[in-house]
């Protein structure tokens, strides 16, 4: 099948950290600063500017090794409505209890999994957000090798804190946890981070990440 006869432009996949080191108001500033950015003007024209190969998004929690919890199972945006339902769906969400642990391997193994359901999009993104280091289950740089994620990329929005700040314990530097996810998550073709300084600049840095991983495939690909 040619890209032009696909049903599907991209499956993106969205795992959200809440583990013990998220509090109840970074909790709400994740899903607040997410249903923002889906619904901005730029990221809305992006989302539907090709009416006939719409995307499909699905949105999970993740923290310690048996929790994954799907917010927005997967859902096809082709039109402003539902986008909007999605925002209120978001805003809705009430938290529920979870490890504290923070099990980045099985939150990709997790994504994967959800991604190998839209074999048939052309382009399939896992994007995961954190603010900490594995510390339960598989290590992440053990489960996302090319032979286990196939032509699936994987993205990063790193919440950190800048290194001028006073570090409590729980709390990482930016460029310390930037690397991390840089070596130990990041996989696939031009996979990238983004870096939100905090959970106060969440929706910030989830608006630039979107616009970048939805960047159409070049209109020759679509002529195809």
């Amino acid at each position: 099948m040619s890209i032009a006869q696909a049903a599907c432009r991209q499956a993106l996949a969205m795992g959200l950290d809440v583990s013990g080191s998220v509090d109840a108001g970074e909790y709400q500033l994740q899903l607040q600063g997410l249903a923002a950015a889906l619904t901005s003007p730029d990221i809305t024209s992006s989302i539907l500017s090709v009416p006939s190969a719409p995307v499909r998004l699905l949105v999970y929690e993740w923290s310690g090794q048996n929790y994954q919890r799907i917010l927005i199972p997967w859902t096809e945006i082709s039109n402003l409505k539902t986008l909007q339902n999605l925002s209120t769906k978001l805003h809705q969400v009430q938290r529920q209890d979870a490890p504290p642990t923070t099990a980045l391997g099985k939150a990709i193994q997790s994504g994967i999994g959800f991604l190998n359901q839209q074999t048939s999009c052309w382009k399939r993104t896992l994007d995961i957000s954190g603010d900490g280091k594995s510390n339960a289950g598989p290590e992440p740089h053990r489960v996302n090798l090319p032979e286990q994620i196939d032509n699936i990329v994987i993205n990063a929005l790193v919440i950190g804190v800048d290194a001028g700040s006073r570090l409590s314990h729980a709390e990482l530097s930016i460029s310390e946890l930037t690397a991390y996810f840089s070596n130990r998550v990041l996989a696939g073709p031009s996979a990238f981070s983004e870096v939100a300084v905090g959970f106060a600049d969440y929706e910030r840095a989830m608006s630039r990440k979107l616009l970048r991983e939805l960047e159409l495939i070049s209109m020759s690909k679509l002529d195809q």
